[in-house]
């Protein structure tokens, strides 16, 4: 039975990572199940994604519906890259699972107390945006921005701007959490202790100049990806060390690609999302409320 509601007043910072997000959906099933809501959430791609089922309070909804499809090819596949230009497929994923398949509780979303964001990039700017979460009917678009992967998705058009993956530009928006006013935060990583960002390959550089050659901001922050990333990493365990943000990071046990479909490797992320928040839940409910 899951415990009564209660809000925070904090900042819930959720990174991407595509089926790395598996680790997210574990330690936000557990947050469920305490009833812990906070007052301001970010998240970007596959955070955005899962941070949909937490606003709901829809508790293994997310672990369904990223294991329950990986063998559809209208969920994830070249095939639907080659027929439709997203890998994921746009109406499969955002109208048919969550209207059909695996009802959306839009109403309990919309209930939510606090205030919850899609990050996206704006390919003309390079700029990221936060897109506000509210009624899900119609800001599933900004979740479907978020998550919309460079080369691997087309453009997302959305009040006239053209919109990509969040994680080009802000992958952990710490800072924008911090300057929006929460002086508390916690942090949802999906890589391990340890871990760096790469440069983008050279061929990966050419394909983008060739598709985004009307957006060149695309390529530029790309190039620049890994740099402010691991920059930013830095910039986490500083908050950590000096107690001013509680991260959650899964441990190296296995790898885990960004378009995983070992089914029992990725059930094998989610309870050590699951676990790690059971274990460290009251150490983090006492530096929320320190």
């Amino acid at each position: 039975m899951e415990n009564e509601k209660e809000l925070v007043q904090a900042g819930l910072v959720l990174e991407g990572g595509g089926m790395r997000g598996l680790y997210t959906a574990g330690v936000l099933d557990y947050f469920m199940e305490k009833g812990l809501q906070f007052s301001a959430c970010y998240g970007v791609s596959a955070g955005a994604c899962h941070l949909s089922s937490y606003m709901s309070g829809q508790k293994g909804r997310a672990y369904r519906i990223s294991l329950d499809y990986l063998e559809d090819p209208e969920y994830c596949s070249m095939q639907s890259l080659l027929k439709t230009g997203d890998l994921f497929g746009v109406d499969y994923c955002y109208r048919r699972i969550p209207d059909e398949l695996d009802p959306y509780d839009y109403d309990a979303a919309a209930a939510y107390p606090g205030d919850c964001y899609a990050v996206a990039t704006n390919i003309e700017t390079g700029k990221a945006e936060y897109l506000p979460l509210k009624d899900l009917r119609k800001d599933i678009t900004a979740i479907q921005a978020s998550a919309s992967l460079p080369l691997l998705s087309r453009n997302v058009e959305m009040n006239g701007k053209l919109y990509l993956d969040g994680g080009m530009v802000d992958s952990i928006p710490i800072r924008h959490s911090i300057t929006s006013g929460n002086r508390k935060n916690v942090i949802i990583l999906t890589r391990p202790e340890g871990y760096q960002k790469k440069a983008i390959s050279p061929a990966n550089v050419a394909a983008m100049r060739i598709k985004y050659k009307d957006y060149p901001m695309v390529v530029k922050v790309m190039c620049r990806r890994h740099l402010v990333y691991n920059k930013t990493l830095e910039y986490v365990r500083h908050l950590e060390a000096a107690g001013r943000a509680f991260v959650f990071r899964p441990e190296a046990l296995i790898k885990i690609d960004r378009i995983e479909k070992d089914k029992s490797k990725l059930k094998v992320l989610y309870l050590q999302g699951y676990h790690d928040a059971a274990q460290h839940y009251e150490a983090m409910k006492q530096y929320l409320e320190g």
